[in-house]
């Protein structure tokens, strides 16, 4: 009987101990990282989620149907947002085609065919008049992909894209970004799943936190 015990209590120490690991086990500076300094967000009375992508990065299009996927049951006090990142010149095309799309309201259309053109089809997007052509043959006039694409608005969305990219201290994608304090990504989570269950951490986290998140309706440079 004491033996039978004995094993009871350790049974019970060992489930409550991996209860335990399971409800803890993402450790700041292991599976995310906390910025060096807050940044503000979009939505006052909501935990905000920002995906950094560039449509060039494989990677990103790996981690896009997890993103869709955990999408379709987001909670309501969370607030999604992409942003492609701009690491360089070189990723301003890309990320202008997406403030396009955003803008036009066809992100439903561009936005995972041009992922899949890209790393499926083996598609080159060198120029606008390359992407101009892939939206046009998505359903978009070329006048009005034209006019918005060279917009005044896109040029300020992508140049708020290139802020927040230095404020987030954003070094490679994809790079998500939880409330406007911390970071994560499959190299730091460990797979893109890991990624997502990283995310709802911080989310619930976040929902508990006494201090206020800085907010903000727009970030200037």
């Amino acid at each position: 009987m004491k033996n039978l015990t004995n094993w009871c209590l350790a049974l019970i120490f060992s489930l409550s101990t991996s209860v335990a690991i399971a409800a803890g086990d993402y450790m700041e500076g292991a599976e995310y990282l906390r910025l060096a300094k807050p940044q503000p967000t979009s939505a006052a009375d909501k935990v905000e989620v920002v995906e950094m992508f560039w449509y060039g990065c494989s990677h990103c299009y790996y981690m896009e149907p997890h993103i869709s996927k955990w999408l379709e049951n987001k909670p309501d006090d969370v607030e999604f947002v992409r942003m492609p990142a701009v690491l360089g010149k070189g990723w301003e095309l890309y990320g202008k085609a997406y403030f396009t799309a955003e803008l036009l309201g066809v992100v439903d259309k561009i936005h995972e065919p041009l992922f899949e053109a890209i790393h499926d089809k083996k598609q080159k997007f060198r120029d606008v008049a390359a992407l101009q052509d892939f939206f046009v043959s998505h359903g978009v006039a070329k006048d009005d992909f034209r006019n918005t694409f060279n917009s005044f608005a896109v040029a300020v969305k992508i140049n708020n894209a290139s802020l927040m990219t230095r404020r987030y201290a954003i070094s490679g994608v994809p790079t998500l970004i939880v409330n406007g304090k911390f970071s994560t990504g499959a190299s730091i989570a460990g797979s893109n799943e890991d990624v997502i269950k990283v995310i709802d951490f911080l989310v619930e986290q976040e929902r508990g936190a006494d201090d206020e998140p800085a907010q903000a309706t727009a970030v200037q440079p």
